[in-house]
């Protein structure tokens, strides 16, 4: 080693040489560095060690391929992201967050939408470090923008939890989770165990959560407020705490019936870590929803919520269109953007468009082929909860949105789990901060609700709606996978009498599950079927053709297929004859009433009609074609 040299590590080196800590690591290993030396299992290098000549091959096939970055599939760390995969540079989230301060920042965002690795980027950034983590940032936006931001580097010790594996079916399961990832923090800050500075009841207390035993739900309570006062003793300034995903243990808890026990906590656990903590510089939370109305944040009045309906940050939370461009560019898939915008574009930001950056990252490394990605990234536990309490009304409405329309709501960004027993209309709330629509015109209301036009915003989330209703048809026990593949089968080898067959099976397996329904439950159980055939069909229902109202139309979209109608009828206790009789009843409505006249004025000739009687579990199907009437 030099005399008087200072050392550095592998990764500061890697760094400042611009190669990979693997590199330097061989280096070391192969004796290519003079000076350098192994202390307690880790590489030190001089400071004013010189880089070694490149000994790879520089000629052939190695000089004419330059290696692409693979994209960050599935990486929230930052440190990693930005030095070993393509990263997408949202650097200046820190410059716009200094420039207004606000104490408490909540940011609500769509799952997979970038906020676990933006949030380690701000852990990065502003820690306190034995390392000198300004490397990382020395070749980011943020480091050109000037003295007053870089002096807020590394300057703050970091409290940092992250909810988003907490997914339990139980509370005890999941106290013992949240239990866990205190400890695991606590333990991130042991030094404090050795501080002069720290009382030793608040040392008995520390050593009390690293144990783990006999730690209540009030020690729990207290652990941000507690940890915060011991670090700023210990450093002289407050911490910053960041909660990434706060809301996923409220989300499992209102699907898993413990809903009330994780309330009753979180509004304990945030109130000692947000409000009036006279120990704290910044808090940082993450979720998709603003869980307000239970007060979780109750008296908490520093509080700034930045949301998909603001212009604050929106650019820095999924991928905007040039990002997308540059990266398209990078891999040399420039003639896949609007393959690529048709699946995963369509998302608005405040007035910025974004792109769902797992699908994209997704997409490109799987060789640009289109897929539903981000629905396999976890349960569509939002979608699930929604389909299980919605009404008919609403359930023909996300039908409809299936086949591209639009539909008018109010959108209540203070939205909580519990308001869609009181009110349904709120579901449209929650698709939209979840990512399951999108609101590319929107009105500011007195009330400060939004008064939108709600789409779903692309392809992928159109298959998510169709998997899900279908999944949650298959759980209610209303259609098999059997019948649900009999049904597309029949659409595409154009076999009526297969597909009559398949609706009765399908009919019998709904009813089967319930011993009775109104009229309006079977209507909303037949229109399930678009589920299954909305690339083949235009579904439409309850609209004026001839000189009345069908129940069900089926528009084709390939003119070689036919036309279809429905008329269901409804009654209880009905015997076979009766059925019969109401059966052939619907039949000669669809023909009296002329439903077939919206179809046949749009130049549909071929079309079939079907007559549906309902009584308890008993079914009675006829159609123009069949002489007999089928009945189950």
């Amino acid at each position: 080693m030099k005399g008087g040299s200072l050392l550095k590590n592998v990764k500061q080196t890697a760094a400042a040489w611009g190669i990979s800590e693997r590199m330097v690591s061989h280096m070391c290993k192969t004796a290519q560095i003079s000076g350098a030396v192994k202390i307690n299992g880790i590489w030190k290098i001089p400071d004013d060690a010189q880089k070694p000549a490149d000994r790879r091959i520089v000629s052939g096939k190695y000089r004419k391929e330059h290696k692409k970055k693979a994209l960050p599939v599935g990486v929230s760390d930052y440190i990693r992201a930005q030095a070993d995969y393509y990263y997408v540079d949202k650097t200046l989230l820190i410059r716009d967050f200094l420039d207004q301060r606000p104490l408490v920042s909540l940011f609500t965002r769509p799952r997979r939408f970038g906020k676990t690795l933006n949030m380690d980027m701000l852990r990065v950034f502003f820690e306190i470090s034995d390392q000198d983590t300004s490397i990382y940032f020395k070749d980011k936006a943020i480091w050109k923008c000037g003295e007053t931001y870089r002096k807020q580097q590394g300057r703050y010790p970091v409290i940092f939890l992250t909810f988003k594996d907490v997914k339990f079916s139980s509370w005890v399961s999941t106290m013992d989770k949240i239990r866990e990832l205190l400890q695991t923090e606590f333990h991130r800050h042991i030094n404090l165990l050795d501080s002069s500075k720290i009382a030793e009841y608040d040392k008995k207390y520390f050593r009390k959560i690293l144990d783990g035993d006999h730690v209540t739900e009030v020690d729990l309570a207290s652990a941000l407020e507690r940890l915060s006062r011991m670090l700023k003793e210990h450093y002289g300034i407050a911490p910053i705490i960041m909660i990434d995903e706060y809301d996923t243990p409220i989300q499992e808890g209102y699907s898993r019936k413990f809903y009330d026990d994780i309330i009753c906590f979180m509004r304990n656990f945030f109130s000692g870590a947000f409000k009036d903590n006279k120990n704290l510089s910044y808090g940082f939370l993450t979720g998709i929803l603003r869980i307000a109305q239970e007060s979780i944040f109750s008296g908490l009045n520093n509080l700034t919520v930045y949301s998909i309906m603001d212009d604050e940050y929106a650019s820095y939370f999924g991928f905007t269109t040039d990002e997308v461009h540059q990266m398209l560019e990078y891999y040399s898939a420039e003639d896949k953007e609007n393959e690529l915008k048709d699946w995963y574009d369509g998302y608005q930001f405040g007035s910025t468009e974004i792109f769902n950056p797992w699908s994209v990252i997704n997409y490109i490394s799987k060789g640009c082929t289109p897929q539903a990605y981000w629905v396999n990234t976890g349960k569509n536990e939002v979608l699930e909860d929604i389909l299980r309490i919605a009404t008919d009304d609403i359930i023909e409405k996300l039908y409809s949105l299936l086949q591209g329309s639009r539909t008018i709501a109010r959108i209540d960004q203070n939205v909580v789990y519990r308001s869609l027993i009181d009110d349904p209309e709120n579901v449209y709330s929650l698709l939209l901060t979840a990512g399951y629509l999108k609101a590319p015109v929107k009105q500011l209301q007195a009330d400060g609700t939004y008064l939108c036009e709600a789409a779903i915003p692309n392809k992928e989330i159109a298959s998510v709606y169709k998997n899900e209703i279908l999944s949650h048809l298959m759980q209610i026990g209303a259609i098999s996978r059997t019948t649900s593949n009999k049904i597309a089968e029949s659409i595409y080898a154009n076999n009526w009498k297969q597909l009559q067959s398949a609706i009765e099976e399908y009919l019998n397996q709904s009813i089967s599950y319930y011993d009775s329904g109104t009229e309006s439950f079977y209507h909303g159980l037949m229109l399930g079927l678009i589920a299954l055939m909305d690339n083949q069909y235009k579904i439409r229902s309850n609209r004026e053709s001839g000189d009345g109202r069908y129940d069900i139309c089926m528009i084709p979209i390939d003119t070689t297929h036919p036309g279809i109608i429905m008329e269901l009828k409804a009654k209880a206790g009905l015997n076979l004859n009766e059925l019969d009789a109401l059966s052939s009843k619907a039949l000669e409505q669809i023909s009296m009433k002329r439903y077939n006249a919206e179809m046949q004025n749009d130049g549909i000739t071929n079309i079939l009609s079907f007559g549906i009687e309902f009584s308890g579990k008993k079914t009675c199907i006829k159609t123009e074609q069949n002489e007999e009437p089928s009945i189950g």
